[in-house]
């Protein structure tokens, strides 16, 4: 990625903004009914997602991501029992997912700028972001197909849709950080079937955590340590 010619406390700025912007989007959508609580909890956790690939875009150090997902952590935490953010917790079941997207960032942030390597954990979230997210959203409203897996409610339209999704932005991650290399292509199928299956078993939101640090440690296997690449 190339240099970005700001100060690192604009950079820093603008991680807060960001999140901070979409979550009042989100909120203050439920709150004047523009949203029902399930869109506004999918604006939070596609739109927020996105901030990893922020910080890498904007190459800040691994000690911002940590602090911020701690803090983001504690405010999700407090916001279970007190209603601060009722339009991202409202999920009308028993889950602690907002909590463990803020873990699982956080983890993935210090296991992997450490290693230079932040395109890791940038695919973990997004997969998470963009595969899950969509795939909640085209289930309850396209899917015809359901199917239950250790109690988890799904639908084939939505599992398609993660199993795509997920080969997509794993491809383009790598693509933007490794270039056009042959194995590129093929790494995003284990990825993909991997994300399916941990979303699919996991249970009371902790796919959250299992998915995004599962596609990530894979993709890094995958790309990094496996022999011949």
């Amino acid at each position: 990625m190339s240099a970005i010619f700001l100060s690192l406390w604009v950079r820093i700025a603008l991680v807060p903004l960001f999140v901070g912007s979409i979550v009042l989007l989100a909120e203050l959508g439920h709150r004047w009914r523009w949203f029902t609580a399930e869109q506004s909890r999918k604006i939070v956790h596609i739109g927020t997602g996105n901030v990893i690939a922020l910080a890498w875009l904007l190459q800040l150090p691994a000690w911002v991501g940590i602090i911020s997902a701690v803090l983001a952590g504690i405010i999700t935490l407090i916001s279970y029992w007190l209603p601060i953010l009722p339009g991202v917790n409202s999920v009308g079941r028993k889950s602690y997912g907002t909590f463990f997207y803020s873990v699982s960032m956080g983890l993935l942030i210090a296991i992997f700028w450490p290693l230079q390597h932040p395109e890791y954990a940038v695919i973990g979230i997004l997969v998470m972001a963009w595969g899950d997210g969509l795939a909640a959203i085209v289930g309850q409203k396209w899917g015809k197909y359901p199917y239950q897996i250790l109690g988890n409610s799904k639908s084939l339209e939505g599992t398609a849709t993660l199993l795509l999704v997920s080969y997509i932005v794993t491809t383009i991650v790598l693509y933007l950080a490794h270039g056009n290399l042959p194995h590129i292509w093929l790494i995003g199928i284990p990825v993909a079937i991997v994300a399916v299956i941990l979303e699919s078993i996991s249970q009371l939101g902790i796919d959250n955590i299992t998915l995004p640090l599962g596609a990530a440690m894979l993709a890094f296997w995958l790309a990094e340590i496996l022999p011949g690449n």
